[in-house]
Parts: C-alpha cells; structure tokens; sequence
C-alpha cells in the first residue's frame, strides 16, 4: 500500500510561522520540488486555513504569540476533521524541552532551526507517505466493514446487518411512538427457475428482482435479503394501507420483468406478507412473525400478490 509513484504536486501543506522570513524559506523549499503550499502567521490564521483546504501537512512553529504552536495543536488535534493531519513542529534547539508536550499532544516529528534543506525534504516526505498508506488502509477497512454488512450476490444488506437496523429502529419506534411496516418476500417458484434456467441465470434473476425492487424504495427504506429467494423490507414511517401500496407496486413490477435467455425469455412473480409494529410488540421477532404469516396467506391465494393482516389481499 506504499505509494507507488510519489508526486510532491498531489499534496498540499499549510506553513504556520509569525516571521515572514520563515515562511519564506521554507515555502521555497518545499515549492522547489514541486509541494504546493498555503500560508498562516499566527493560529487562529492557521486554524481558517485548515476550513478552506484540504491540507495534508502542518509545518507549525512551536514560539508564536498569543496562540502558541501547543494551542493549535491542541485544538486541531481535538477536531475529528484535522486530528489525522500530520503535525511537524518548526522548533529552535533550546525549546526541545517543549517537545514533549508535544508529542503528547500528537505532534509527529520536529524540525530544528536553521532549517537544512535535504532534512525537511525527508520528513516532509516520510510523514506524507506514512499518511497516505495510513489513509488508504482506512479505506480499506472500511469498505471491508461495508462489504461485511452487504449480501455478496445482490448487495443489499445481509441478514444479519438487516436486523441490527431493524432492532434500532424497533427501539426507536417505541421511544418516539411511531409506527413502520414490514415485508417479507418470497420470490415464487425460485426452484423451478433454478431447474429450468440454470443457477448462473438464477444468481441473474436474483439480481434482477433486488435491483428493481431497490430503485423503487424511497431514501430511508431497508431493503435485506432473508435467506435464498427470501427478502425483507422495513418501511419506516408507513402504516399498513401505504404499506400494502407498496406492496402491491412491487408485485406489478416484478410481474412485468421479462429477463432473455436462451431458451426464451423468464418471467417472475412474488408473494409478499405484510405486518405493522403494534403497541404490544416486545421483540422485531413479533412484527416478523405476523409478516411471515401473511406471506403464507399470500402463497395460498395463489401467489403474485401481497396479504396484510386485517386487510383484503392485494
């Protein structure tokens, strides 16, 4: 995960010093070989120029008046947008003593005046490659915990990920009192595709029906896959009449897919049960139960269609 090529021109670092000369000298330093750089002379100048770039180094002075490099430090080191933003101190040798604080505060190196070009150059670029492996590790962490919570076929949520959701917003809905609704789908006669068409044309049918069905949902809407041919969905803020309409509006358009194989073309249909929360409800276990009894009624009138307790069948 090192940098493959490193281009001093893709990285962007902020000076802080209160002497011009300073900035001066080391903004040609490091402008030489390519960095681009911005510019602040005391902390507070320093702190508006972190809001308005996207600064990957602080070369900071440690002695400045009214906000000392500590101060700033401090404070940038306290903010979740810039703490992960290397910090090397510009410091004169009799002010070592100071260095402890900070690096306790987070600081990653220090840099001793008068500044030797060849030793600024090498920090610079160690700590800007550090940074840039760190930050690509991150990334990749966090699409490998994304990746973890998606269903690897279809990629919408796994079962698991879908109920954790579904328990928070089972909570919440007891908190502030309000209500949702829950689908289960069952994608009908999912064996006779698979036995017909094959189990590569069946991973296709399955990506077909949650690829329609997730365009439909509206923003906020869970969408998870059950196990096999079977699907969840939490409707957030719907009571059951607006919840057979969705219902319905799906089974309508799974029924009008049409997917070509070579054999001719596979149509599909669903059968969806549909339950609401309910004061008395304990556990997300007692809506599902009702929304899996329901879709066993929708199987029994003949599939293709959606049932909800207390309604007629859609």
């Amino acid at each position: 995960m090192q940098l493959k090529t490193f281009i001093p021109e893709n990285f962007l670092i902020l000076i802080v010093d209160d002497i011009t000369q300073n900035l001066k000298l080391v903004g040609q330093m490091l402008g030489e070989v390519g960095y681009n750089t911005t510019f602040a002379t005391s902390g507070f100048q320093a702190l508006n120029r972190l809001k308005n770039n996207q600064t990957d180094l602080i070369l900071l002075d440690l002695m400045m008046p009214e906000m000392d490099g500590l101060e700033v430090c401090q404070v940038i080191k306290n903010n979740p947008q810039f703490q992960d933003i290397p910090i090397i101190f510009l410091t004169a040798s009799h002010e070592e003593e100071s260095l402890v604080n900070a690096f306790e505060m987070g600081a990653v190196d220090f840099i001793t005046k008068p500044f030797i070009k060849t030793e600024l150059l090498a920090r610079v670029k160690t700590h800007l490659t550090l940074k840039h492996t760190t930050d690509i590790l991150k990334n990749t962490l966090l699409q490998l915990e994304q990746l973890s919570q998606l269903d690897s076929l279809t990629q919408i949520l796994n079962r698991r990920s879908f109920f954790k959701v579904a328990e928070v917003e089972f909570n919440r809905s007891i908190q502030e009192g309000k209500i949702f609704s829950l689908l289960i789908l069952d994608l009908d006669h999912f064996k006779q595709i698979n036995d017909q068409y094959g189990h590569l044309m069946g991973d296709r049918a399955l990506i077909t029906f949650t690829s329609v069905i997730r365009n439909y949902l509206r923003e906020g809407d869970y969408f998870g896959r059950y196990g096999g041919e079977e699907f969840v969905i939490l409707l957030l803020d719907t009571n059951l009449e607006d919840a057979v309409k969705i219902a319905q509006d799906i089974c309508s358009l799974i029924a009008d897919l049409s997917i070509p194989t070579e054999k001719e073309n596979l149509q599909m249909t669903v059968s969806i049960g549909i339950a609401i929360s309910e004061p008395q409800d304990t556990r997300i276990e007692d809506i599902l139960s009702r929304a899996d009894q329901s879709l066993y009624q929708a199987k029994a009138q003949g599939r293709n269609t959606c049932f909800a307790d207390s309604l007629k069948p859609g």
